[in-house]
């Protein structure tokens, strides 16, 4: 083997090795302990206004725990800090529809990259012992690991765009069923968890969510602008808005919902028509390079055969 198939296999194998002795070294008593702010918060509590203690120390249960966080949770942490993990990357799960806390998508992203680190390692290996290695393999690993953080990124800022479509297409059907419920003599909660009741879109997901806050002791104002304000969409903000303002002042809701329904739909086809205008631009580009190379082939090839013959 070559010097830098035995580079492969030493960093393959110190790697592993390395892994299972931090592993092993954090279960021990000493490193597992929890530091000395961690161990006296619970005691500070009654002292100590909650917004001071550090977040995370104080128990859930009411016993001091005894051991710290475990490797996997300190590297989840660091990647965190690393990659950052505060509102922007909350607005993006709730606008995806996912459950997860962003420290939880954290440690997903965390397990893909370690996955991609993994595999581009035996991946590099696995060349390096088949055919002569050169430097640029090396980075097969990082490069490997970097897709996996990148790609369950991406895939997340897929799912959040998706469904901001969906949402946006189902509001104006949605705030017009709102405006036929109101119409009959229904109250506007009533007429929610009516539309919430019977829909199997994303929007009648939300408003079920919103319902349910209402139902746990919620005003039915507050639950509506922290759904707003959790999905970010631009049509549902203003018709919340413009509903909250109808409830302060007394306005009737039906014409509010039926003018935020006709505003919604002058939306879409904005939306639609720019759309068509960007899709105009890569309509034109099997045309260049593909129809009018292919005719100009037509056209030019005979020629130049007959020429070549000599029978012209």
């Amino acid at each position: 083997m070559s010097p830098a198939t035995h580079l492969a296999l030493s960093v393959l194998l110190g790697g592993s090795f390395g892994l299972g002795l931090l592993g092993v070294l954090s279960a021990l008593p000493r490193w597992g302990a929890l530091p000395l702010d961690r161990r006296i918060a619970p005691y500070l509590r009654d002292v100590l206004p909650e917004e001071v203690v550090p977040a995370g120390v104080l128990p859930m249960v009411g016993a001091l725990p005894v051991q710290g966080r475990a490797l996997g949770e300190r590297l989840r942490a660091a990647f965190e800090r690393l990659l950052g993990g505060g509102e922007a990357l909350a607005l993006r799960l709730a606008q995806a529809g996912a459950s997860l806390t962003p420290s939880a998508f954290r440690g997903r992203q965390l397990g893909w990259s370690v996955a991609g680190l993994i595999i581009g390692a035996v991946l590099a290996v696995a060349l390096a012992l088949s055919s002569r290695p050169t430097p640029p393999l090396l980075l097969l690993p990082i490069l490997a690991a970097a897709t996996g953080a990148v790609g369950y990124d991406m895939q997340l800022g897929a799912r959040a765009k998706s469904r901001r479509t969906r949402l946006a297409d189902e509001l104006p059907t949605t705030l017009e069923f709102l405006a036929l419920c109101l119409s009959a003599g229904e109250s506007l909660l009533d007429a929610l968890r009516r539309v919430s009741a019977i829909g199997t879109g994303e929007l009648t997901g939300e408003l079920r969510q919103a319902v349910l806050a209402v139902h746990t002791g919620s005003p039915l104002a507050d639950a509506l602008g922290e759904t707003a304000t959790r999905l970010q969409l631009p049509g549902l903000s203003r018709a919340v808005d413009q509903i909250v303002a109808a409830l302060e002042h007394g306005s009737p809701l039906a014409g509010v919902l039926h003018s935020q329904a006709a505003d919604a739909r002058d939306e879409a086809k904005r939306v639609l028509i720019e759309q068509a205008g960007r899709k105009e631009i890569l309509m034109l580009l099997p045309l260049v390079f593909l129809i009018l190379p292919l005719s100009v082939l037509y056209a030019v090839y005979p020629g130049l055969f007959i020429l070549r013959l000599g029978l012209g």
